[in-house]
C-alpha cells in the first residue's frame, strides 16, 4: 500500500498562516491537498497536523487528519510521529512527503517518486529535481542544489552552488523539489536516529539520510516548484493561476 502525508503546520517564520492564505479562492494547503488527490498511485492521503484551523479546514474537504505535536522540527518528524501512532501508516510500504506549501505539485512527479523505488530495492528514498535555467537561482540559498552520480543517486544537496559553474560553460545543475517517497520500514529504522553534523550546518532533513550512508535515488523532472513562502511568493503563485 502506497500512502501519501502532506505535513502542515500553521505557524511559519516567514509567513504565519500562509497554509491557509488563498489563491484564487483556495487556500494553500487545499490546492496543494487536490493536487496530490489527482496521484492515481496513492491507496490514502492524509493531511498530518497540530493545528486547530488546519484540521477543521481539511476536514471539511472531505480529507482525513493525523494528529501530531507543534514539538516537530520539520515535515519527515511530523511523518514519523504520526506513522508511531497510525496503524493505516504501519501497514504501508511507500510513504510520499509532499510539502503543505507546494500548491502546485504535479501529480506525475508523485507517480514518478513512487515508480523509482518500486524500481530499484535497494533505494529506501526518492526525490525529485529539476533544471536550473537562471544563475540567480543557481546562486541562490533558497533554493536546494543536487548534485548526482550517473546511476541516478544523490551526492550531495546544498544550499550552496553546487557544482562550480565556470562563467564560459552553459548553467547545467539542478535544484531539488522538496518531494520525497520512503519505504516504511526505512522511516521507522533510520530517521528517528539523531540529527547529522552537515543536516544541521545547511538545515537539510535530507542529509540525513546520505550522512547514515543510505541512497537516495533521484529523478528528474520539468515541473518547476511554486512553494510559497512568503507574502511575496503568494503574489507570483495569484499571476501565474491568472496571467
Amino acid at each position: 500500500m502506497t500512502v501519501c502525508v502532506i505535513p502542515a503546520r500553521f505557524n511559519s517564520a516567514r509567513f504565519p498562516g500562509k497554509l491557509l492564505a488563498k489563491a484564487q479562492g483556495k487556500t494553500i494547503l487545499q490546492r496543494t491537498f487536490e493536487r496530490a488527490s489527482l496521484c492515481t498511485d496513492l491507496d490514502a492521503l492524509f493531511v498530518a497536523t497540530d493545528d486547530e484551523k488546519i484540521a477543521t479546514h481539511i476536514e471539511s474537504l472531505g480529507g482525513q487528519i493525523l494528529w501530531t505535536s507543534p514539538d516537530c522540527q520539520n515535515g519527515t518528524e511530523r511523518i514519523l510521529e504520526a506513522l508511531k501512532n497510525t496503524k493505516a501508516l504501519q501497514d504501508s510500504s511507500i510513504i510520499l512527503n509532499v510539502q503543505g506549501d507546494h500548491p502546485c505539485t504535479e501529480p506525475k512527479t508523485m507517480s514518478q517518486i513512487i515508480e523509482q523505488l518500486k524500481n530499484d530495492p535497494a533505494a529506501p528514498v526518492a526525490t525529485a529535481v529539476f533544471p536550473l535555467k537562471d544563475l540567480s537561482d543557481f546562486l541562490s540559498p533558497h533554493i536546494v542544489k543536487c548534485v548526482f552520480d550517473e546511476r541516478q543517486n544523490a551526492l550531495y544537496f546544498s544550499r550552496s552552488p553546487i557544482p562550480y559553474h565556470r562563467e564560459k560553460d552553459p548553467l547545467k545543475a539542478f535544484g531539488h523539489l522538496g518531494i520525497y517517497g520512503y519505504r516504511t520500514d526505512f522511516l521507522l529504522k533510520s530517521l528517528s536516529q539523531t540529527n547529522t553534523p552537515l543536516q544541521l550546518q545547511e538545515d537539510l532533513e535530507q542529509l540525513k539520510v546520505l550522512e547514515k550512508g543510505y541512497k537516495v535515488k533521484i529523478g528528474i523532472v520539468d515541473e518547476i516548484p511554486r512553494s510559497v513562502d512568503t507574502p511575496e511568493d503568494l503574489v507570483k503563485l495569484e499571476r501565474y493561476l491568472c496571467p
